[in-house]
C-alpha cells in the first residue's frame, strides 16, 4: 500500500488543552480511525526555532519527542487538517512510503473456556 509517514516533533512538556501535544495527537489519530503509531522518546534534539532540547536526569519536561504513523492519503489529509482546526502547533514532515503487513495475519481470538467447579460452559 502507498501512502505517507507522518511524523510529529514536539516537547514532553508541550500541551494543547489539558493534555499533553503527544496525547492529544495519539487520541486524535484513534478518533479518525488511523490504527497505530510509534512514539519515540530521544535523548536530545534541536527545535526549529534553534533551541537545544534534552532529557535530563532530573526533569523529562523538555525531552524531544517523535509521534510516527504511516496512513493513506486521506488519513494524512484528515489527521493534518485536525491539527490545523485545533490550532495545535507542532512541526511535522510527510514522506511517501510503501507500508504493508508481512507475515501471518492475527489468529482469530480463541475459543474462551470457564470451569467452575469442573463443569464446562454450554
Amino acid at each position: 500500500m502507498h501512502g505517507y509517514q507522518l511524523t510529529f516533533y514536539t516537547e514532553q512538556n508541550c500541551h494543547h488543552g489539558h493534555r499533553t501535544v503527544c496525547e492529544w495527537l495519539l487520541h486524535e489519530a484513534k478518533q479518525l480511525g488511523i490504527q497505530g503509531a510509534t512514539v519515540i522518546h530521544c535523548a536530545q534534539g534541536t527545535g526549529h526555532a534553534g533551541e537545544h532540547h534534552a532529557a535530563h536526569l532530573l526533569k523529562l519536561a523538555d525531552q524531544p519527542v517523535q509521534i510516527m504513523l504511516a496512513v493513506t492519503e486521506d488519513e494524512a489529509e484528515r489527521l493534518l487538517d485536525a491539527v490545523k482546526a485545533a490550532q495545535v502547533k507542532v512541526f511535522y514532515t510527510r514522506s511517501p512510503v510503501e507500508f504493508g503487513l508481512i507475515g501471518e495475519h492475527a489468529a482469530p481470538a480463541a475459543t474462551k473456556r470457564f470451569a467452575l467447579f469442573g463443569r464446562k460452559p454450554h
